[in-house]
């Protein structure tokens, strides 16, 4: 598969760069301020987790939605961050082959999971404006769960199939990650053999996961703009609206960067510092995630109304689906 020297030695360890722009000096900032983000991070998803648990009038498809959130907030943070805490605290830097594969593996898992959930959010908010008198039998508990579920376990293929393939490489030389964690980019770059069709491969598996739910988020909230600007009632457009804004922020500030950062490896007429590069993937990884205070906010913003009825009053005169 791959043309290199039998006799090759393999690099047993990766070494994570982190910021290659930074200063020595900043380690600790930088160090402090990523265990900062994971506490605050972990504890409130947590938190958000237990009130699910705990508050019944919480268990509906919406929640639902928000609990797989913030459990892939915990997940996602828990693979990422602490190596780079680790790197910039103790100067750590070190990972080893499989353990970089691993890694790897569930960072892609998680963006992967983020999207389609995502898009399972938006599902939600279209059948529950464009159909509110069907939205109750359309989306029950038993619905969103199971398709919660096939998000989480569909999430793993794309990863996977990317981690088996960087996993037969040849890697005979450097080994440095210019990047705060393991990702298919960054270790692919580092093979000694010709991996052109093994990127393209990459390449467009990425773009299939990115491009499929972004186009039925998008599909789905024209169709919701639509019906809302049909409304009469101007107080009804601004309740409806509002209870899609949080979640309009969070998938805009998750995919305008990743669209960045992957359209950059494959346009030519795009540049980009390694430095901007890994902190607009910190944007939609970190940043762009529904992590607190965005998930309490939500959740609070949600809770005065049920999140399938919210829309009923206003669109039930208007929508093409209350009138036949």
């Amino acid at each position: 598969m791959f043309e290199v020297n039998e006799n090759y030695t393999r690099v047993s360890e990766f070494v994570i760069v982190g910021f290659p722009g930074l200063h020595p000096s900043f380690n600790q900032l930088v160090a402090w301020l990523f265990f900062f983000v994971y506490v605050i991070t972990v504890v409130g998803n947590i938190l958000l987790v237990v009130l699910f648990a705990l508050e019944r009038s919480l268990q509906k498809p919406m929640y639902i939605i928000m609990l797989s959130l913030a459990l892939s907030d915990i997940g996602v943070c828990t693979v990422s961050l602490p190596k780079v805490i680790a790197r910039y605290w103790w100067d750590d830097a070190g990972i080893s082959f499989y353990t970089c594969l691993i890694q790897k593996q569930f960072i892609h898992y998680f963006g992967t999971l983020t999207s389609l959930i995502m898009m399972t959010m938006a599902m939600d908010r279209y059948l529950a404006i464009c159909f509110p008198l069907r939205y109750t039998e359309l989306m029950t508990n038993r619905t969103m769960s199971l398709l919660t579920a096939l998000s989480w376990v569909s999430a793993m293929i794309v990863p996977g199939i990317t981690t088996i393939q960087t996993s037969q490489m040849p890697f005979c030389g450097p080994n440095r990650i210019i990047h705060f964690y393991c990702n298919t980019v960054s270790m692919n770059q580092l093979s000694c053999a010709d991996i052109s069709s093994q990127s393209t491969v990459s390449v467009s598996l990425s773009m299939f996961v990115l491009f499929l739910p972004f186009s039925f988020i998008v599909f789905s909230y024209v169709n919701i703009i639509v019906s809302v600007m049909r409304m009469a009632n101007a107080q009804g457009r601004m309740k409806t609206f509002s209870t899609c804004a949080t979640q309009g922020c969070i998938i805009l500030i998750y995919y305008i960067p990743r669209f960045v950062v992957n359209a950059t490896p494959i346009n030519p007429n795009l540049t980009m510092t390694p430095d901007l590069r890994i902190g607009l993937t910190l944007l939609h990884r970190v940043g762009g995630r529904p992590s607190p205070p965005v998930v309490p906010s939500c959740v609070s913003s949600l809770c005065t109304t049920s999140p399938g009825a919210v829309s009923i009053p206003a669109a039930s005169s208007t929508s093409p689906s209350a009138r036949t």
